[in-house]
């Protein structure tokens, strides 16, 4: 295996970490203003999420790193050409840790009202347009022999992206009210699985649908790994709303979390070796190879991320261990 193909499949890795944990979070922000009624409640709901939020972006800032170093010219073409959907991401992002922060500064309702709407603004804009961007890459979007985007926004927002975009949408927010589900009691539980049961048939049907648009191009480039992919999926988020029904909630997020690996996944072995298919040409498709950074650095960056990438996830798995109790009206609430 060359270079270019192994830091492909860890950045891989790194998106379906980010999906993966970032999806809860932003499906827990995204219902916080409809299963949080009462301060207390809205202050378990935030606090479910407090420890490990700014934890799970981690992963994102690593992916983008990775493929700046490793990618440069991937990096440069995606950032420019979704130049405006990643700064709304960016945005969003920056008044989600804000409110986090500043709610409980002031014991005021209507200072804690405006930062709850920062937190579901924050969550749910970022949950649509990463779908929305995660749609046009597997479309293919107009680069040119420089490979500079000479598309506009506009054509960003095409039906196939949309669609993406919702199932993204809701397929975050399924996540979260299960997350909810584990990690509250009482009245917040039963609202969350009220939420998760109204939302796993739509989530399953829009995701589907999704998928069936984009068959045509899936088909052309099947292989073992994308069948894999493609199984895990379906079995996934169709597990979920078995468990859904069923009432094993716990089984239900394992569906989830599985649906949201395996569709990262089939994006990925979709895309190789390319990183950015043109709609313009073939010859003008981004790959791992004329996007690349040297060997050398390839070489040397290998070498730190093996050597600190275990020593974050042991970090990392050790938070959730530690804050892994249910939440109750009677919890120390941090935020």
């Amino acid at each position: 295996m060359d270079l270019q193909t192994l830091w492909f499949i860890l950045i891989t890795v790194l998106f379906s970490g980010f999906f993966l944990l970032e999806g809860f979070d932003y499906g827990v922000g995204i219902l916080l203003p409809f299963v949080g009624r009462k301060d207390t409640e809205r202050r378990i709901v935030i606090n479910s999420i407090g420890p490990v939020w700014d934890g799970n972006e981690v992963w994102l800032l690593t992916a983008g790193g990775a493929m700046f170093a490793a990618f440069p010219n991937w990096y440069a073409t995606l950032f420019s050409g979704f130049y405006l959907a990643l700064f709304l991401i960016l945005v969003a992002l920056i008044l989600r840790g804000a409110a986090f922060e500043f709610r409980s500064k002031i014991n005021s309702p209507a200072w804690r009202r405006m930062w709850d709407y920062g937190i579901f603004i924050g969550s749910a804009l970022p949950a649509l347009l990463w779908g929305v961007a995660v749609a046009n890459i597997a479309r293919g979007v107009a680069i040119d022999g420089s490979m500079t985007f000479v598309g506009s926004f506009g054509d960003l927002l095409n039906p196939f992206a949309l669609a993406g975009g919702v199932a993204t949408f809701l397929l975050f927010t399924l996540h979260g009210a299960l997350f909810l589900e584990l990690k509250t009691d009482g009245v917040l539980r039963k609202r969350a699985e009220g939420v998760a049961k109204t939302l796993a048939i739509p989530t399953a049907v829009v995701v589907v649908a999704a998928v069936l648009i984009a068959a045509p191009q899936l088909f052309e480039r099947l292989n073992v790994v994308m069948v894999v992919a493609l199984l895990g999926a379906v079995a996934g988020l169709g597990g979920a709303a078995w468990f859904i029904r069923s009432g094993r909630f716990g089984r239900a997020f394992l569906g989830t979390s599985i649906a949201l690996v395996s569709a990262v996944v089939l994006l990925f072995s979709f895309l190789f070796p390319r990183v950015m298919p043109s709609s313009l040409g073939e010859q003008f498709d981004l790959t791992i190879y004329n996007a690349s950074s040297s060997e050398y650095t390839l070489g040397v960056m290998t070498v730190i991320a093996l050597t600190l990438v275990p020593l974050v996830l042991a970090y990392q798995a050790w938070t959730y261990y530690v804050f892994r109790k249910r939440l109750t009206t009677s919890s120390k609430l941090e935020y």
